[in-house]
């Protein structure tokens, strides 16, 4: 076998190295020095220029490849092996075009000098473009980026409250702004619609607040100055449920002197009596939902409804014993109160249990990360109610992370969680025993609940902070209770009245 030329370029050890590779060994025959057969087709393809570049290091000896090697770093772009046929989008505006032997069409008229395809811009077709480039793709919906399919935003889903007080908007790609004196959800620069086709259009002066509880959702900047103006608060909630952040604006909570009463409160006898009344407006809902819940069974079946009596009657001695608690601050304090409180924690999940046994199953209280559809929608429409909770105590002027019952830990909204303690059963727990026991879908999706579901419950939480409940001798909407509440604990701090925890009626 002749024995193939040698580059001028390739000198010094590299060459002496390739004269002996061609040399026969023991019987074998030499094998030609592949640089001048596969030079011109070898090379890593510039998305930018259209042409193959040298590999770094062609002169050594490394392993050559068989075909052309089509990969670049910058964009992280490995073509797919069938690609004969396709086109590859490869970033918006720029896209890669395969004729049926698999080499990409040139980028104008012909080959540029050494390169196997080219690159052109993603507009009007040039004459060389193949007809209907995906005609060959497996399931075409459109061309392919990176091995994924094109954005497509998602389809938006919106819970609102009936007098539009609360909104909350989740789904990817959509868009929030601002049109005149309204709020408007658009999507493709397009004002969405609901399913019988009504516009999702709000009138600002009826929102107080809007919740964004998905990834993906843009806002323009006006919206937020209108917000800011209006006192609308802008609430985030991940998918879980939980709340991540919050926008309001800071002059309308400037009230410095309820923050000093707060954190002076926690070294003396106020510190302890709120988080004494905190346990106590608990427990004392807890028995209330179990006794609510309990009345429906008497007739129906009188086995669970006689467990859940016994149940309530153990509560009523819990929340009695934490009346007796007594002591000149809540640090010396807080883990009998605690104690209290989980021991009654685990009697009220047991009566939860008891009640949803025909519908679901329930094993037990789990909170961050919970998969099973129970907790998963608890957790979520806690996270509702912890926005709205937030969001009152924001706007009375106090300190979400200064709490008394919760202690102080960095990231930990303590003061939110203390006030959400006594909502928890009358908004959240009895809306999730009505949605479980009505029937109503849960579908679950990676461990968490899936958009449909998300928003459903989104929903029936939101009407139930909009129903009516007594209070100080009148009907409120659960929602203006909680801001009563956070404003009363401003009272109670400042000297001027006692604080008393929201207690529904069964």
């Amino acid at each position: 076998m002749p024995k193939s030329e040698i580059p001028s370029e390739v000198t010094g050890e590299a060459a002496e190295n390739i004269k002996s590779l061609q040399e026969p060994m023991d019987g074998v025959e030499a094998i030609p020095y592949p640089w001048a057969p596969v030079r011109s087709a070898c090379g890593q393809f510039n998305l930018f220029t259209g042409e193959a570049e040298p590999i770094p290091g062609m002169g050594e000896l490394e392993p050559q490849p068989e075909t052309p090697w089509l990969f670049d770093p910058d964009f992280g772009l490995v073509l797919p092996e069938d690609r004969a046929g396709k086109e590859i989008l490869v970033e918006p505006g720029l896209a890669l075009q395969f004729q049926a032997d698999g080499w990409p069409r040139p980028l104008s008229g012909g080959r540029a000098p050494g390169a196997p395809g080219g690159l052109r811009s993603h507009g009007a077709r040039p004459k060389s473009a193949i007809q209907n480039p995906q005609s060959r793709i497996e399931n075409p919906t459109g061309p392919l980026i990176f091995g994924k399919r094109p954005f497509v935003p998602s389809k938006p889903r919106v819970a609102k409250a009936e007098d539009l007080a609360q909104v909350i908007v989740s789904g990817f790609g959509i868009y929030l702004g601002k049109k005149s004196e309204r709020l408007q959800v658009k999507i493709s620069g397009k004002v969405a619609k609901d399913e019988n086709g009504s516009a999702y259009e709000f009138p600002l002066f009826r929102i107080s607040e809007v919740v964004i509880a998905s990834r993906g959702v843009s806002i323009s900047s006006d919206l937020i100055e209108e917000f800011s103006e209006r006192g609308i608060r802008l609430s985030f909630l991940g998918r879980g449920g939980n709340p991540y952040a919050m926008l309001a604006s800071p002059t309308l909570t400037a009230t410095v002197e309820s923050r000093r009463e707060q954190l002076k409160a926690f070294d003396d006898a106020r510190g302890l009596e709120f988080a004494r009344a905190v346990v106590r407006g608990k427990i004392r809902n807890q028995r209330h939902l179990l006794l609510y819940c309990g009345k429906y069974l008497k007739q129906a079946d009188p086995q669970r409804y006689e467990a859940l009596a016994g149940l309530a009657r153990q509560l009523r001695q819990l929340e009695l014993q934490a009346r007796r608690v007594q002591g000149s601050t809540v640090s010396e304090k807080r883990a009998e109160l605690m104690g209290t409180e989980g021991v009654a924690g685990r009697l009220y999940w047991e009566g939860f249990k008891w009640i949803v046994k025909d519908k679901a199953e329930f094993m037990g209280r789990e909170h961050r990360g919970a998969e099973d559809p129970l907790n998963a929608l608890l957790n979520y429409g806690y996270g509702i109610l912890y926005g709205h909770v937030w969001g009152a105590v924001a706007n009375a002027g106090l300190e979400p992370f200064a709490g008394f019952l919760h202690v102080d830990r960095p990231g930990k909204p303590s003061l939110v969680l203390d006030l959400v303690e006594e909502f928890r059963q009358p908004v959240v727990d009895r809306t999730v025993i009505a949605f479980v026991n009505l029937s109503q879908k849960i579908e679950m999706s990676e461990g968490m609940l899936d958009e449909d579901t998300r928003r459903a419950i989104a929903e029936k939480v939101l009407e139930r902070l909009g129903s009516l409940e007594p209070y100080r001798g009148q009907h409120y909407q659960i929602r203006s209770i909680v801001q009563m509440q956070a404003r009363s604990l401003v009272s109670f701090l400042r000297g001027k009245s006692p604080y008393k925890p929201f207690s529904f009626r069964w």
